[in-house]
């Protein structure tokens, strides 16, 4: 019994992680690639890919157990709209890092200038692929709500 149960809740979570890891991924290399080629320096020897892979994978796996825990809410509206916000708060903050650790660190940047040009950087990828992935994340609920809702 317990077996039955277990599976199609590692399915999901496996899903969910993969899904979160690959657009996390995309997402900072979309709105910080362009410090690709600049040194960290918190870890002279690490790479941009590096840091992309290891910030997507603590990020799939801690946002797939935190969304996981909230298949429970009844209020679709409300839980999609907190996954949404909690997701781009963590991709901002990897942003923010990533800007810190490559390329203000090395400068005079004050927090204002470091918060402007993560913003800048990040708003447009962060909204679009935050949206897909809630899109990708949700998919069968969606569907399955817009046909009921057309019937």
């Amino acid at each position: 019994m317990k077996k039955s149960r277990f599976l199609p809740f590692l399915k999901k979570f496996s899903i969910s992680t993969v899904i979160i890891f690959l657009l996390t991924i995309l997402q900072i290399y979309w709105s910080m690639g362009r410090l690709a080629d600049q040194m960290s320096s918190s870890c002279m020897s690490c790479g941009f890919l590096d840091d992309a892979v290891f910030m997507s994978f603590l990020t799939g796996i801690f946002l797939s157990a935190v969304f996981i825990l909230f298949n429970s809410v009844q209020k679709y509206f409300i839980k999609y709209i907190f996954e949404f916000l909690l997701l781009i708060s963590i991709w901002i903050f990897w942003n923010y890092s990533v800007f810190v650790d490559r390329e203000s660190s090395w400068s005079t940047y004050d927090f204002q200038s470091e918060m402007y040009y993560t913003f800048s950087q990040s708003f447009f990828p962060v909204i679009i692929l935050g949206f897909g992935c809630i899109l990708l994340l949700h998919f069968k609920e969606i569907k399955d709500k817009f046909i009921s809702f057309r019937k």
